[in-house]
């Protein structure tokens, strides 16, 4: 596995960290339960990747907007209450099963770095919700872009290095191909997919890759990365006491 290189694990958040999904179907449903319960999930996400790419905005003030985009196409309801809901809502979508403890693990062993498109009060809430395991955090609002772009990369890797950190020291992990994993590849890092929709048909709540990736590393879950690190530790520390 050779994950003694990495000294800095990078992190997208929502969808790798956080179930962002979950909470966009819960609150379509909880705001129209008689029109959402007989709709698909890949009904209500289809709207909503194309509301988000609309309304590309602060993850903290744009959602309103992407719901009424989602609803307008459903016919669901798209009245102010309904909007401001899901947007308050954007703030306590849940963390996936495995990600407060698998986190833990991996800060007692590596620097955490946040690498998301939320805004920084949207990632305030996330953060919280994971029990605040980041060393460092950069948003897309402090970057200046968003990911894909280069650009946002760029921004992390100057605030690394700034802490002596050098690029190959670092391993992005993340679920969003189209987000991370292939510009992530493209610019040179290792990369480690967490597919967190292994199993299910198409991309869900993010957009369509232009093509899948192939990885350095590739999970299902956070908790298999955690494993696989601590057994290779493991591993490394029988064979120095062997030699010793």
């Amino acid at each position: 596995m050779a994950f003694e290189r990495f000294k800095v694990l990078t992190f997208d958040v929502v969808g790798t960290l956080i179930d962002f999904e979950k909470g966009v179907l819960d609150s379509v449903r909880a705001l129209n339960p008689e029109a959402g319960r007989d709709l698909s999930d890949d009904e209500i996400f289809k709207p909503y990747v194309d509301g988000r790419n609309a309304h590309p905005g602060r993850s903290s003030e744009a959602m309103a907007d992407v719901y009424r985009h989602l609803a307008s196409k459903l016919g669901l309801d798209t009245s102010d209450g309904a909007a401001a809901t899901f947007q308050a809502r954007i703030l306590q979508h849940p963390a996936f099963p495995d990600s407060v403890e698998a986190l833990k693990r991996l800060r007692s062993r590596f620097r955490l770095v946040a690498m998301t498109n939320a805004d920084r009060v949207t990632f305030q809430s996330y953060s919280h919700t994971l029990d605040n395991p980041f060393h460092d955090s950069v948003t897309a609002d402090e970057a200046g872009t968003p990911k894909p772009s280069p650009l946002f990369f760029a921004f992390n890797r100057g605030r690394q290095s700034a802490h002596g950190f050098k690029q190959e020291e670092i391993l992005h992990i993340a679920q969003s191909q189209y987000h991370d994993i292939g510009v992530a590849r493209e610019l040179g890092y290792k990369v480690c997919w967490i597919e967190r929709r292994q199993g299910q048909k198409g991309f869900g709540g993010t957009p369509t890759p232009e093509e899948v990736t192939e990885p350095d590393f590739h999970f299902s879950t956070l908790a298999q990365l955690a494993d696989a690190i601590e057994a290779e530790d493991a591993g490394l520390a029988s064979r120095n006491k062997v030699a010793a």
